[in-house]
């Protein structure tokens, strides 16, 4: 064969290796195939923990640095800075070395297990921001096989006793922070009155530390015939029965999903993963800080996100990697140009929830070629990736070849018709009792397949300590008698190409400032407002905001005597007591009856619908005109004031932060 036959050759396999992705799905496959031989290997010899892998690496690249943190030590400047490098003696860098964080792990052990008691048998509960001892006593705990949990630390009140409560925590480790002591201190008492032993991690502990030596239990106290069914870590989410739940993470997630997210998005030992996002949600802690160990790489952790320092502790810390949801991507886009969005080596930006209409400008303007969009729940069995460059693919959550797509949406996940009637229903086929799959770029909810269903715990650990709960999220008989699928609660659309997009929430849970809202939760807040002297009825939706990521909260209040509606600014200060911020409605309309359909169910989806805003007064009246959709508050700082087109063109705009 002639020189510019075996060129066109070439170019004509590498042109059908574009469009048909084979050798991704063979590497895949490989992957896949890797990660369930090592897994196997790991059960056999009874190391189903993390904590091996972090010992390994201690030994053999001990210098190796495990982990940056800036830490900030001077305010960020009121006046805009405009010269580059002129944000970078806001932080320090502080560097542990894999054998350092190993050694000191052993030495949180050693305090852990003498001074308060921490055993195999021990539920320990984190209630930390990010920062380098959040990890240190997450695998102090690992070491000492005790399973540990962690608590979102913007939760006060009866939100944090119920999930110190529902897990058996037996201890609570909290951060010094003050804005963190401010909101645990309130309930302190009732949680100690659980039984629970409360430290905090402040100098003291750390003092503590630092005078102790190291501490290895031995392999047995970890466990020796741990399995990697076995409960690990419980992250909570939120979910239709209105409070947090405990998702009980298993050691087949810890191990198996880092190491294939790893190899996916090509992550080596010299790269540097930057993440901000909080570690109590699995995507820092599993897709970010155990990724990043299991490729023996550096962890940078952000202690809190920030759209004016962002950039300056990506470069500082050497980032090559750095991890989003999708209302960081935004904020990013949306922010003014910083000094050093440019001076940075990252080659990548991986997450979940980037949306297609900024895909191309966050690429384009921050100079990233690779986009790592993944879907996954924290409770999911599975998840679907999308390593993104070029044009092919952009604003996909799942993007395979046409063979791994014939296996993955027949084999492990499937689409299915959804109710016209009822958007949260699946629809059955009449003759045969049977789910439908959805057709090309038809949304359907997407199932998870539960591959055994004799032994469901190898697919779906469901949620510790709630059966109902863990039972409700499995559907039985889907497409032949005696099958099981996991019900992700998202509606999704399958392309021609197999690309798979994400569409919407589904029911009662909405996601906002990337954590989820339980509808029934913020409802029960709020009827209890005040004994209940105002307010007859409530229903609480999330609405589609444009220039915003997710659903914001949007309340609708039946008010007992229209004529005496809550004081704005009281509801305000209760509700930002009782509820994390994020799950405070960001609007509240006062009605004098809450609508509902002929069979008198609530009619969530006219709520949901943004015609809500479509006829507000404008600034100059002084007071809201008498109309049928109500009086609009929207939350700005800490109280409610009335909404006015003004504001809302704003909001619209992008140019108000909710």
């Amino acid at each position: 064969m002639s020189a510019p036959a075996l060129v066109l050759s070439a170019l004509a396999l590498a042109y059908l290796d574009a469009r048909t992705l084979i050798s991704e799905d063979l590497s895949l496959i490989f992957r896949t195939s890797r990660a369930a031989s090592t897994q196997q290997r790991l059960e056999r010899q009874g190391k189903c923990n993390c904590f091996y892998i972090l010992e390994q690496y201690a030994k053999s690249q001990p210098t190796a640095v495990a982990l940056r943190f800036p830490k900030q030590v001077k305010p960020y400047p009121k006046k805009q800075q405009s010269t580059p490098g002129s944000l970078d003696d806001l932080f320090v860098i502080e560097e542990y070395t894999y054998k350092q964080v190993y050694d000191i792990v052993l030495k949180y052990a050693a305090v852990l297990r003498g001074q308060y008691g921490v055993t195999a048998k021990s539920i320990v509960a984190i209630d930390c921001m990010n920062r380098p001892e959040f990890v240190f006593i997450w695998f102090a705990c690992w070491s000492l096989g005790a399973l540990v949990s962690f608590i979102n630390y913007n939760l006060t009140e009866h939100s944090l006793v119920h999930c110190v409560k529902i897990a058996d925590t037996t201890h609570l480790f909290v951060d010094d922070d003050p804005k963190v002591v401010a909101l645990v201190q309130p309930c302190e008492t009732e949680i100690r009155n659980l039984g629970v032993k409360i430290a905090y991690i402040d100098d003291a502990l750390r003092a503590k530390m630092q005078a102790s030596a190291p501490y290895r239990a031995s392999n047995t106290d970890r466990g020796k015939h741990i399995k990697l069914t076995d409960p690990c870590l419980l992250i909570y989410t939120s979910g239709t029965t209105g409070k947090p739940k405990a998702t009980i993470m298993p050691w087949r997630k810890a191990l198996v999903s880092p190491s294939l997210y790893t190899a996916t998005i090509r992550l080596r030992s010299s790269d540097v993963v930057y993440s901000a996002m909080p570690l109590y949600h699995s995507t820092a802690s599993f897709l970010g800080l155990l990724a990043a160990f299991n490729a023996g790489a550096t962890y940078a952790i952000g202690h809190k996100f920030s759209t004016s320092t962002f950039w300056t502790q990506v470069k500082l810390t050497q980032t090559t990697y750095i991890q989003y949801v999708g209302e960081t991507c935004r904020y990013l886009v949306n922010a003014p140009p910083s000094v050093d969005e440019r001076a940075h080596k990252v080659v990548c930006a991986y997450g979940n929830g980037m949306r297609p209409d900024i895909w191309r400008e966050f690429k384009a303007r921050f100079h990233i070629n690779q986009i790592g969009e993944f879907y996954a729940s924290t409770e999911s069995p599975s998840a679907l990736t999308n390593l993104q460059q070029g044009e092919l693919g952009i604003g996909a959550i799942g993007k395979y070849g046409s063979f791994a797509s014939a296996i993955l949406y027949r084999f492990r996940y499937r689409i299915v018709k959804m109710d016209p009637e009822d958007n949260t229903t699946i629809l059955r086929n009449p003759a045969t009792g049977f789910a439908m799959d959805s057709g090309v770029n038809e949304p359907g909810e997407l199932l998870a397949r539960i591959t055994n269903p004799d032994k469901v715990g190898e697919s779906f650990n469901g949620y510790y300590g709630n059966s109902q709960a863990t039972e409700a999220k499995i559907m039985r008989n889907v497409f032949k008698k005696g099958d099981m699928y996991f019900r992700t609660g998202d509606l999704v659309r399958k392309d021609e190409n197999n690309f798979v997009y994400f569409v919407d929430r589904l029911g009662d849970t909405f996601r906002w400032k990337s954590e989820n809202v339980s509808t029934n939760e913020v409802e029960e807040v709020i009827m209890a407002f005040g004994n209940k002297a105002h307010i007859e009825q409530v229903v609480v939706v999330g609405v589609q905001v444009p220039k915003h990521e997710g659903r914001a909260g949007f309340a609708v209040m039946a008010l007992r005597d229209p004529s005496q509606p809550p004081d704005p600014a009281k509801l305000a200060h209760y509700l930002l007591a009782q509820l994390p911020r994020y799950a405070v409605p960001v609007f509240i309309k006062l009605v004098d009856k809450i609508a509902v359909t002929h069979n008198h169910k609530i009619q969530k989806n006219y709520y949901r619908d943004n015609h809500q805003f479509d006829d507000l007064p404008q600034q100059e009246e002084e007071k809201p005109r008498e109309e049928s959709n109500g009086t609009i508050w929207w939350l700005q700082g800490n109280t409610y004031v009335p909404l006015k087109r003004q504001d809302w063109d704003l909001i619209s705009a992008g140019r108000v932060k909710l």
